[in-house]
């Protein structure tokens, strides 16, 4: 009879154990989907390390008179400051751009993923991040460049922290600007019992990024941008975590919206190779922080 009990799909302990493993479906997929996530897996302390020396985190680089704000990379969830950033951050030190990047929403025991604790507290440590980096260099402003979370967190930032006299423009590559239903999955949040507050509890950023949070609700309502601010959203349309893809658009004055599939249909990057590999967003990256000497972005620009 016991063990009968245990079996029965309307027992406690049996809704618990479907409820874990629901959990543990949607954590799985989040790691193997999220930006960073096989890269920090393979990376280990030399690869950071070398990272370090490669020309970014240089808190003695000036701005030059081409480029003259910082440039500061806001990575996604699961991600850190190194792993996320090890295609872009040099693509743009190689043009001459002083740039940076941190590590937020860290949580207790977690080393190596982050991106994972409340996004308003992630912001703060932006905002504190932002504040060291303009101080640093002399800048007045700075330029952001975020995936994914990345590219969403920041907009607390400029809406709520006074980012907006600090910061001149955010580009936003797969941004979960209006949340994700990450193709449905998140769904199951409300069908396991024990699913959602799991969640809530051991990893806020994903509950506040799924469509509807009440965190992206206050933080879209009254309009997505905010004023003196240039707005880049790069996304793909084979994006399989921040869906529909189109979510990741925003409305409103100073603001470009890009397909990379307009501009190359042979492109065929997925959310996490469209932050960590793929030259035709890196392209449209640097037409974004120095659009005066923009390019068209073509199948070509991969080899430029």
């Amino acid at each position: 009879m016991l063990r009968k009990s245990l079996r029965s799909p309307k027992s406690p302990r049996s809704r618990a154990l479907r409820g874990l493993r629901s959990v543990a479906a949607l954590l799985l997929a989040a790691v193997a989907l999220t930006p960073g996530a096989s890269a920090q897996a393979d990376a280990g302390p030399t690869t950071r390390a070398a990272a370090s020396t490669s020309g970014w985190n240089d808190f003695d680089c000036k701005p030059s008179a081409a480029h003259p704000r910082p440039v500061v990379l806001v990575h996604g969830t699961l991600g850190n400051s190194v792993d996320n950033w090890l295609g872009l951050a040099p693509y743009l030190v190689a043009r001459g751009y002083c740039v940076f990047s941190l590590d937020y929403g860290q949580l207790p025991n977690v080393p190596v993923f982050h991106g994972l604790g409340p996004v308003e507290k992630s912001a703060e440590q932006l905002d504190a991040y932002v504040d060291k980096v303009l101080a640093a260099t002399g800048a007045r402003e700075a330029d952001l460049v975020g995936h994914s979370q990345g590219g969403m967190m920041p907009r607390h930032y400029l809406k709520f922290l006074g980012g907006a006299d600090e910061v001149n423009a955010l580009i936003g590559i797969a941004p979960s600007n209006h949340g994700t239903t990450m193709n449905g999955l998140t769904q199951l949040l409300d069908v396991f019992p024990g699913a959602r507050e799991f969640v809530d509890e051991n990893t806020p950023a994903l509950t506040d990024q799924v469509a509807g949070s009440p965190f992206l609700t206050r933080l879209n309502e009254g309009g997505d941008t905010v004023p003196g601010v240039a707005y880049t959203v790069i996304a793909t349309r084979y994006d399989q975590v921040v869906t529909p893809y189109e979510t990741q658009f925003l409305d409103g004055p100073k603001v470009n919206n890009v397909l990379l599939q307009d501009k190359c249909a042979a492109d065929l990057s997925g959310h996490v190779a469209i932050g960590l590999t793929d030259r035709l967003a890196f392209h449209e990256v640097a037409n974004a922080l120095d659009p005066h000497n923009a390019k068209p972005t073509t199948c070509l620009s991969a080899v430029s």
